[in-house]
């Protein structure tokens, strides 16, 4: 079974990438991508344990991207973690997340939840590590520091767009991701089209590059699923799909493997891939 879409410690997951093949491993899993967050600070631990588990890793990342002031991920595969451009470009993105977490953090000591960001950060590795730190790291410690009693309720009571402690992302447009990905020599994916809800930004994004569209995905209903199998075939477009496992029931599929791509589709993008080598 196949599920390209994988968290860890390296960005918001529960599991550390030296332990995520293990996990794989007992779902029935034999190739995976770990797609944390703006960072591929998890791949190398990743790649030590998948080779001693017998399991093939893909590169992967989760790139966050922003248009019209909305949140769109893409997910890049198949490219070079060393690549010098994607490098400088992750840490960019980093220094965002970093920005960010910090400005909402003052605005939860505004509103009487004070919280202590170096030991948050210390916790992830420390603010140099080149793992990403996001809401879910606020999110947990509201409720560890005894604020709230779920994440979810942090989420939709303060750190949700709209709430009082959101503060809003600075980021490329999704076009300039896909970019990024190709220049790593990568495969570009729409993640979750479903969730974004925008199947208009689509077209234009297929035409300036993007390869393929996160067609299987946990929360996706069988209904979106044939939808974005039927688009994807419409737009010559490759087509990805898994889990987005965090290791946290409230993020999610509760198990890697709780989504899986079918083999044909992954043969596809290797072909994909081996096109878009010979082009280069």
């Amino acid at each position: 079974m196949i599920d390209l879409h994988l968290h860890t410690t390296a960005s918001d997951g529960r599991c550390p990438p030296r332990e995520i093949a293990a996990v794989a491993r007992r779902a029935g899993l034999g190739v995976i991508a770990v797609t944390d967050h703006d960072t591929v600070a998890g791949l190398r631990e990743a790649a030590e344990g998948t080779r001693s588990q017998g399991i093939r890793l893909v590169s992967g990342i989760e790139i966050t991207a922003v248009q019209e002031d909305a949140d769109v991920h893409v997910l890049g595969y198949f490219f070079d973690p060393e690549a010098r451009d994607l490098g400088l470009f992750l840490a960019s993105q980093r220094g965002d997340r970093l920005r960010r977490l910090r400005a909402m953090a003052a605005k939860l000591a505004a509103l009487g939840m004070p919280l202590d960001v170096d030991r948050i950060l210390d916790a992830a590795g420390g603010a140099s590590s080149g793992r990403a730190v996001g809401r879910p790291m606020l999110a947990r410690a509201l409720v560890d520091a005894g604020y709230l009693e779920s994440r979810r309720l942090a989420f939709d009571l303060y750190l949700a767009e709209g709430q009082p402690a959101w503060v809003p992302r600075r980021a490329p447009s999704p076009a300039e991701v896909v970019e990024v990905i190709h220049q790593a020599g990568g495969l570009a994916s729409l993640a979750h089209p479903g969730l974004l809800g925008r199947d208009e930004w689509i077209p234009p994004l297929a035409s300036s590059g993007l390869d393929a569209l996160e067609v299987y995905y946990s929360d996706h209903s069988p209904e979106l699923t044939i939808h974005y199998r039927e688009l994807a075939s419409r737009l010559k477009l490759g087509m990805t799909g898994g889990s987005d496992y965090h290791g946290d029931p409230a993020h999610g599929s509760e198990r890697p493997g709780g989504c899986v791509l079918p083999p044909e589709a992954f043969e596809g993008l290797e072909a994909l891939r081996s096109h878009r080598d010979g082009t280069q």
